[in-house]
């Protein structure tokens, strides 16, 4: 299969709230160049893609206050490839979105209002579906995974996600059971050989003790969000489990692609149902496997996962994009203003984060709280 048949979506809406007041709302996260590369999040995202997927295949879902900030970062991008939606309606109608776009891209739409008794789609096309803001170390290692995801869903009708193997009793992810080795539950000796399993249940971010009882089975791993399949294998999963969400965008069909697209999605998107795909359709599939991956990944998501990735001196303290002198302090972070300088002194584990007039002083083990202050702010 040639690269061609290839797509990528990128969902890109998010605001980024848990890493105030360094990510706004007019420019969050995936924007910024959290580590000093010149490169932000969502350009690495992009970057990563690029030697498995033509840059005309790649879509990205995002919301339409961030078109020109994506067009700016991402120049190579027609506004075509951009996807923006009026409301936010979580990752199910996302990538509903983005599946009928390249639906139109590889065939002269069809009008239609049903989509019963019609061939969905072509299971040549392989997608993978990516959330703009992880980091990803070993992208090499990471790309021959996703090479044999692609490899596997264009001879099985299969929904694939990867699974990252846990290194520590993580409470902030959620978990993947698999059928692993050990229990014998794998019929099919060749997915023996390439480490694909079928998954046997997702389960939603754990207490620490669960998490060290999942850490210790061997068969439980962290849920990275990321996803392969066919647009064949997709278009059905829809229209099977989440069927209100595939009428809505059946009736699309003819506008999607064209200059009617902004119209009807506005007055459309919005009639979809707030729902992941993990709720909607993957926990409902019973066609659903799972690689075991390791190639250096975290969901970029808290100040405390960006602290767990930076370098760190001899008191395990993390500066970046400025200047930090401590004393008698351990465990924090300082993020401020380029070219800003801060003294520290006799404080443990917090963070210290500025940007654009505004200030956090927080303990790195409340963090959790942070998206509550932004409220507060805000009302």
């Amino acid at each position: 299969m040639t690269g061609k048949n290839n797509y990528c979506v990128i969902m890109a809406g998010g605001i980024g709230s848990r890493f105030w007041p360094y990510s706004r709302t007019e420019k969050p996260k995936q924007f910024l160049d959290f580590f000093g590369t010149g490169r932000s999040l969502l350009q690495m995202t992009v970057d990563r893609f690029r030697p498995l997927i033509p840059i005309e295949n790649v879509f990205i879902v995002t919301n339409v206050a961030y078109k020109d900030l994506i067009l700016e970062q991402i120049p190579d991008l027609s506004e075509s490839q951009i996807l923006c939606e009026p409301a936010r309606r979580n990752t199910a109608p996302c990538i509903a979105y983005a599946v009928s776009a390249i639906k139109a891209r590889i065939k002269k739409p069809t009008p239609t209002p049903s989509l019963k008794g019609r061939e969905l789609c072509s299971k040549d096309i392989r997608i993978v579906v990516a959330a703009s803001d992880h980091l990803i170390l070993e992208e090499e290692k990471f790309r021959q995974t996703i090479s044999r995801a692609f490899d596997f869903v264009s001879s099985h009708k299969a929904l694939v996600t990867l699974g990252m193997q846990p290194t520590r009793p993580e409470t902030g992810y959620g978990y993947i059971q698999f059928a692993s080795d050990e229990l014998n539950e794998l019929k099919d000796e060749s997915l023996k050989l390439k480490r694909i399993f079928p998954v046997k249940q997702f389960r939603e971010k754990p207490n620490l003790e669960t998490a060290k009882e999942y850490l210790a089975s061997g068969d439980y791993l962290w849920n990275s969000g990321i996803f392969i399949w066919s647009l064949e294998a997709i278009s059905e999963a829809f229209h099977m489990h989440l069927p209100e969400v595939a009428e809505i965008f059946a009736q699309g069909e003819g506008k999607i692609g064209t200059k009617e697209e902004g119209g009807w999605i506005a007055d459309n998107f919005p009639k979809c149902p707030n729902i992941s795909v993990d709720y909607g359709i993957m926990e409902k599939a019973d066609n659903v496997y799972v690689i075991p991956s390791s190639f250096g990944w975290s969901d970029l998501g808290t100040w405390g996962s960006l602290y767990e990735l930076s370098d760190k001196d001899g008191q395990q303290n993390v500066s970046l994009h400025s200047k930090a002198i401590f004393h008698e302090a351990e465990g924090n972070i300082v993020v401020l203003e380029k070219g800003k300088v801060a003294i520290v002194q006799g404080v443990n584990d917090m963070i210290i984060a500025e940007e654009k007039g505004a200030l956090l002083i927080c303990k790195r083990s409340e963090e959790q709280r942070i998206k509550q202050f932004v409220e507060e702010i805000e009302s």
